[in-house]
């Protein structure tokens, strides 16, 4: 693949700067420049600083006053910075510019987290998102690696060495993009037929969505018991991950971990991982996950409904999660959360509290959806009593001689399968949250 060599590969040290407009979004501002500095930490970089500027109107050549550009690239050349870091998405002539005043690497937000995803990117599907994204952002900044040439072009009108190169090397990473949409298409052919072979096996579908390091791998692992990648950084999930969790009414349910959100996400991030976007829209419910202790679990929340807003998953039935409630630091701060999410389930995925409430919750969500019936199965369609153990609640079984008389809870998709085989009258599909306790 084209490897554009826009910046020096070993950036060690980082000075930050946020910008604002008005003193209204001063708190805003500074959260997410705090938000920025994490995410320059995962990179690896040393953040020497942060700067929070108010611009009441964005300068067209540097974003800021030329000023206060001056002021910014000066404060970097005293602290020895490798890289100036911008909260704010920068044009690509505003990172041209910033970098001839500077004589620094010049990044913002979306460079930022593009480069994250690149190291955490471990399959196939991800990479290819992942490569996607990064030249489309690449492609209008490619005049960063062509500029010592752009000086050599030839006479009036001409064009020189530099230019030439930079339009083969444009077109190249213009082949390669649609290379990889064409790939992503079969990404996406694949996932689908995926999924369709995962509604043959009838089994209900949830996807765990939220703000990235809110813990939902964490949820993941401890509610199935399997062995997933289990990570106290941002973005350690590129990939879905689906299992299986048995809940108490004994109906099985497919659990999918998805890639966390993040305030200012880069559109062509969401864009690309649309494939596994899709996860979420098409599940039958979510589990919206927040991290219960960190300060901006508000804004956590307002950020991640906005993308499923944007994703179309937003009036999907939800279950809130407020999870990490054992680092909450004090029962004010949790009262106040109480309040503010009164539906929410408040778990610790990490010492097992409150999970028994949220499967519970979660088989609520799925009980007006499942219907009590009496079956009549023909001895040889073993298949299909198997098929009632793996998904459904089996409440009684009699062998009969040519029969096996069943009485199981079933949600709409077993009961397509098993319908020519529904006896007449009741219990036949009656709630099965009426008659459950019954049962009990």
């Amino acid at each position: 693949m084209f490897e554009i060599k826009e910046k020096p590969r070993q950036v060690e040290k980082a000075l930050l700067v946020g910008v604002y407009s008005e003193p209204a979004r001063q708190h805003d501002a500074r959260s997410l420049l705090d938000e920025l500095a994490s995410l320059v930490e995962t990179l690896g970089l040393e953040v020497l600083d942060r700067l929070l500027v108010r611009v009441p109107v964005p300068s067209a050549r540097w974003f800021v006053g030329s000023g206060k550009a001056e002021e910014i690239a000066a404060r970097a050349q005293a602290l020895g910075a490798d890289v100036i870091v911008f909260d704010n998405e920068l044009h690509p002539a505003q990172q041209r510019n910033w970098e001839a005043l500077a004589k620094l690497a010049v990044i913002d937000r979306q460079e930022v987290i593009l480069d994250i995803f690149a190291g955490r990117a471990q399959t196939k599907e991800a990479r290819l998102q992942v490569d996607l994204a990064r030249l489309e952002y690449s492609l209008p900044r490619l005049t960063r690696a062509w500029g010592h040439l752009g000086r050599q072009a030839g006479g009036v009108g001409g064009k020189g060495e530099g230019e030439t190169q930079l339009e083969a090397d444009r077109r190249l990473i213009r082949r390669q993009i649609d290379r990889l949409k064409e790939d992503l298409e079969l990404v996406r052919a694949r996932r689908a037929t995926q999924r369709k072979l995962r509604d043959r096996l009838p089994l209900p579908h949830a996807a765990i969505v939220g703000y990235t390091n809110a813990g939902k791998s964490s949820l993941l692992k401890t509610l199935t018991g399997a062995d997933v990648r289990v990570e106290d950084k941002l973005f350690a999930t590129l990939d879905p991950t689906t299992r299986k969790v048995v809940l108490p009414t004994g109906q099985s349910l497919l659990l999918t971990d998805t890639v966390g959100f993040v305030r200012n996400l880069p559109h062509r991030l969401v864009e690309a991982f649309k494939a596994t976007l899709e996860e979420a829209v098409l599940a039958d419910f979510l589990v919206h996950v927040l991290d219960a202790s960190h300060p901006q679990v508000y804004d956590f929340y307002e950020t991640t409904m906005r993308v499923l807003e944007e994703l179309g998953a937003d009036k999907k039935r939800v279950v809130t999660v407020l999870n990490k409630v054992d680092l909450v630091p004090d029962q004010s701060t949790l009262h106040v959360l109480r309040v503010h999410f009164p539906d929410a389930v408040f778990v610790s995925a990490e010492h097992g509290e409150g999970l028994d409430e949220l499967l519970h919750r979660m088989a609520d969500l799925l009980t007006g959806r499942v219907q009590r019936v009496e079956l009549a199965l023909p001895l040889e369609r073993a298949d299909l009593l198997s098929l009632l153990h793996r998904t459904s609640k089996v409440l009684s079984l009699e062998y009969q001689p040519s029969i096996a008389k069943v009485v199981a809870s079933v949600s709409p998709k077993v009961l397509a399968r098993v319908a020519p085989f529904v006896l007449p009258g009741p219990p036949e599909l009656q709630p099965a949250g009426c008659l459950d306790s019954q049962a009990d």
